[in-house]
C-alpha cells in the first residue's frame, strides 16, 4: 500500500536532487533547465499524493494544468538556447553577459 508519505519523501527526495543541480552546475544552461523540470515534478508528485489522499481530483486537474504550462516553457527555453548557442557557440551561462553596457 502506498502511503503519503511515500508520495512525500519521493516528492522531496527528486526536489533536493533538483537544488543540488542547480547548487553544484550553475555554468551550464541546459542542466539548469533540467533541474527546474525535475523541481516542478516533484511539486506535481506532491500534488497527486495529497489529491489520492484526500479523495479529491483536483489535485489531478492542477497536475495536468501545470504539465501543459512547463511544456511550453521547456520548448521555449530550449528555443532561446538553441538560438544563444548559434550566436555564442556555447551554453555557458557565465558568458551569456550581451545585456552589459
Amino acid at each position: 500500500m502506498i502511503t503519503l508519505q511515500h508520495y512525500l519523501g519521493l516528492g522531496a527526495l527528486l526536489f533536493c536532487i533538483s537544488v543540488l543541480g542547480i547548487v553544484i552546475n550553475r555554468k551550464n544552461l541546459i542542466v539548469l533547465l533540467m533541474a527546474i523540470e525535475l523541481m516542478l515534478l516533484a511539486v506535481n508528485i506532491n500534488f497527486v499524493g495529497f489529491s489520492r489522499h484526500l479523495g479529491d481530483v483536483d489535485g489531478q486537474v492542477f497536475v495536468f494544468f501545470i504539465l501543459t504550462v512547463a511544456a511550453a516553457e521547456a520548448a521555449i527555453g530550449l528555443a532561446i538556447l538553441v538560438t544563444l548557442f548559434r550566436n555564442r557557440a556555447t551554453v555557458d551561462v557565465t558568458e551569456l553577459d550581451s545585456m552589459k553596457g
